[in-house]
């Protein structure tokens, strides 16, 4: 078993995503709100790239809300934005949440042509390496980047998930850009919230008053739920690790 690690979605092989189990990774914010919403039960979040969609997708559907953001912020008449403590039971419990996001949904997309496609965050580390190795099949780690580019966090977090891969079975192969992200994410092991200092997308989240969103996404294994793209449902439900 193969595991390689994509800083962005740009550039794809479509062949080797075919034959692959991904994860796909966008830590600051999308993957740790599809988590805390699948977890606080909500009945599925459908992924679409841009907010003219979701606005149609939503208009009609009168069960489903509307969620996203461009650039961190809210949308107007969204019903929610991206910030993993809006996903509350209460808000979400039971319904379906059409979603966009500047970075997180698009790379969901881009792996649409999987094998199977989970969603990780720090919250479910375990949990999504479990998962990912329960398929016995290469795994490619997905982060969603920052507008094209890597996004430290991310790649941390692709790291971390290479580690724990390489712990629990060692069969697994990484390649270089594994080799490359986890030792990177090494320092980071014992202490992901440094990456509230370190990361710049961190930085500019805390400037916007996200502190709080901060602390909630840089969590280790605090949800044993894993998000599953079913492409062919166009929807993301819950799994476990």
């Amino acid at each position: 078993m193969r595991v390689d690690v994509a800083v962005t979605p740009d550039g794809l092989d479509r062949a080797a995503v075919a034959a692959s189990t991904v994860l796909v990774i966008d830590v600051l914010r999308a993957s740790t709100c599809i988590v805390t919403a699948l977890a606080n039960g909500c009945a599925a979040i459908v992924p679409v790239a841009t907010p003219e969609e979701a606005r149609a997708r939503v208009a009609s559907r009168a069960d489903a809300l509307v969620a996203g953001e461009r650039r961190g912020e809210p949308l107007e008449g969204f019903d929610l934005g991206n910030s993993p403590l809006e996903f509350t039971r209460e808000r979400i419990g039971g319904r379906t949440v059409i979603m966009t996001t500047s970075n997180g949904t698009r790379a969901l997309l881009a792996a649409r042509g999987a094998a199977a496609v989970g969603v990780a965050a720090f919250v479910n580390l375990a949990a999504a390496a479990a998962w990912a190795l329960s398929a016995t099949r290469d795994v490619l780690l997905l982060c969603a980047g920052e507008r094209g580019a890597r996004s430290l966090e991310d790649h941390v977090c692709a790291g971390l998930l290479v580690e724990r891969l390489l712990t629990s079975n060692p069969c697994v192969r990484p390649t270089p850009a594994a080799e490359e992200a986890a030792a990177l994410a090494r320092p980071y092991g014992k202490d992901v919230g440094r990456l509230a200092r370190d990361s710049s997308w961190a930085r500019h989240l805390d400037s916007r008053g996200r502190a709080a969103d901060l602390a909630a996404c840089l969590s280790l294994d605090t949800a044993t739920i894993v998000p599953e793209y079913r492409a062919e449902f166009d929807k993301v439900i819950g799994a476990r690790g």
